[in-house]
């Protein structure tokens, strides 16, 4: 087996799940939904043209989100810079930038929680030279301190909310359920980070024959992976020198988030109380899951727009507040991540036709040997 060279990963790794006919059948499916949930929607259930208030907004609170904005995906690649781009590949801020801003673009072909990004930024971090298992150890690290803080605040602002502590409406189903499931997230992921290094060599022993024993061996792998990140993740939080930039950009980019959210109320001359505001935050991004919405396209909106109803916000403010917020925070950085997209592509055709452009301390892979009998 021949090894692959260090500047450039494995040359013969190609940008999954992109193409031509995916981005139109992706757009025509979002302009469908965009269509139905904030022109069609609001006729039905008798608020009329809501999307007519946008005109009302504020210019200065619309300037103060954008500029919230900016603070976002300022933190978010701080964030990736210092988990994955930090000690085990040493990426440039501008190689950093290239590939989280590709990353946004690449978020609108599928949903799951991004996982057209998650693909893209794999491609790339090989094809910079990162080891498969670096990869795969500093991806789960990056998520998993990334959405840390969506059951985290769930959690503290459902117990401020319930014990009212905090201004707003608490219901047990809009804070303690939330927080309920939140916890017990945090309590899975806990029980993750006991999975052993060595997990794939343990199941291994019990499999008879070489063959069987790799392939048991490969499949240990993957949880032992998700074990390593998570107590690396783990170790960030708890070491200040160690994880700071991380955990200050992983916590600032769902502040500025929030920033956003809230400024786009305001643009309507409407305050919601903070507690609020957060907890109607992170509900409605559970709809990001939603596996047939492109990046949450539609899902993320209506579950917005169906918590802040709940809470009492009035109908008629929500639709065009969740609209700016989402123009805002999503749609506006996809053109800059398209024009990094083609940035990212011309980068790496250079680190293959150069070979070595960048000296990244990175060690080869070891050749693969058959676990033994």
């Amino acid at each position: 087996m021949s090894r692959e060279h260090p500047a450039n990963g494995n040359s013969t790794l190609e940008l999954p799940l992109f193409t031509p006919r995916r981005a139109v059948q992706t757009v025509l499916i979002v302009l469908i939904v965009l269509v139905g949930i904030y022109f069609l929607f609001p006729r039905l259930i008798g608020l009329g043209d809501a999307l007519s208030k946008l005109s009302d907004a504020d210019a200065a609170w619309i300037a103060i989100a954008i500029g919230f904005n900016v603070v976002a995906f300022a933190t978010y690649i701080a964030l990736f810079k210092a988990v994955v781009g930090g000690d085990v590949l040493r990426l440039t801020w501008a190689e950093t930038y290239e590939i989280n801003m590709a990353g946004v673009a690449a978020t609108l072909l599928f949903s799951a929680a991004g996982a057209g990004g998650i693909a893209l930024t794999y491609w790339a971090l090989r094809k910079a030279g990162m080891r498969r298992h670096d990869v795969g150890l500093r991806m789960v690290a990056f998520l998993a301190l990334h959405y840390a803080f969506y059951p985290l605040a769930l959690i503290l602002f459902g117990i401020l909310l319930r014990t009212g502590v905090m201004n707003g409406k608490g219901s047990v189903e809009l804070t303690i359920v939330p927080a309920g499931v939140a916890g017990l997230l945090l309590i899975g992921g806990a029980l993750v980070a006991l999975i052993p290094p060595d997990l794939g060599q343990r199941i291994a022993r019990h499999a008879n024959g070489e063959r069987w024993q790799a392939i048991a061996a490969s499949i240990g792998k993957v949880p032992a992976t998700v074990g390593e990140g998570l107590r690396f993740t783990i170790s960030l939080f708890l070491s200040p020198s160690k994880g700071g930039l991380a955990v200050i950009g992983a916590a600032g980019f769902w502040a500025a988030n929030i920033g956003i959210l809230w400024a786009s109320f305001h643009a309507f001359g409407i305050e919601v109380p903070l507690a609020v505001v957060v907890q109607g935050f992170f509900l409605g991004m559970v709809a990001n899951l939603f596996p047939l919405a492109p990046a949450g396209v539609g899902a993320v909106d209506a579950g917005m727009i169906g918590a802040f109803v709940l809470f009492g916000v009035p109908e008629g403010t929500v639709f065009p507040a969740i609209l700016i917020y989402r123009l805002i925070a999503f749609w506006m950085p996809i053109p800059p991540g398209i024009v990094a997209f083609f940035q990212l592509r011309s980068r790496v055709q250079r680190w293959e036709e150069e070979g070595l452009p960048i000296d990244r301390n990175v060690q080869p892979e070891p050749e693969l040997e058959p676990a033994s009998s």
